[in-house]
């Protein structure tokens, strides 16, 4: 005697377990980059929100890439974009665009300090503040904020929220 099987509605969920990755991602990620904007912004016991772009600007022309212009315009930028992309990551609020800003701009980061890398110039990474020194432990911790991101990117494309249906 066949017995047929009879799917439960438990079955039909997907695992939670997806979704608190996703949030446990993007909220880590989003804390690093609060924390990488708070360092920009608050060093030697102080806020300098008047002047943090001059200290940062010159971790960036330490790299040599950009012309004056585009140093003094990242320098500006770049914390407030670090902030507001570590809110949002961590509220979750335009995740599938702020995920795909935050790979993007560690790509570009990674990219610039592999450069400085390989021309063995001796400079300060500028990531969380302007004490650190560039090395290859700094390229690798990048590294696995770029794995993150691109996971969170990921998760959040991947992962809908559940649409409402009305049932007549």
């Amino acid at each position: 005697m066949a017995t047929t099987a009879i799917p439960s509605e438990t079955s039909q969920r997907a695992p939670a377990w997806p979704k608190a990755l996703l949030v446990i991602g993007r909220v880590a990620l989003g804390m690093v980059f609060l924390v990488a904007a708070y360092t920009k912004l608050h060093f030697n016991g102080g806020w300098h929100l008047g002047d943090y772009q001059f200290f940062f600007a010159m971790a960036i022309d330490s790299y040599n890439m950009l012309p004056l212009w585009a140093v003094e315009f990242m320098a500006r930028f770049l914390p407030i974009l670090e902030a507001v992309l570590g809110a949002l990551l961590i509220t979750g609020l335009g995740l599938r665009w702020a995920a795909t800003i935050t790979s993007a701009l560690l790509l570009v980061f990674i990219g610039a300090m592999t450069r400085a890398l390989i021309l063995h110039i001796q400079i300060k990474c500028g990531c969380f503040g302007n004490d650190e020194p560039l090395t290859i432990y700094t390229l690798l911790r990048d590294s696995s904020l770029l794995v993150l991101a691109l996971a969170v990117t990921i998760g959040a494309f991947l992962l809908k929220k559940p649409r409402d249906t009305v049932s007549s």
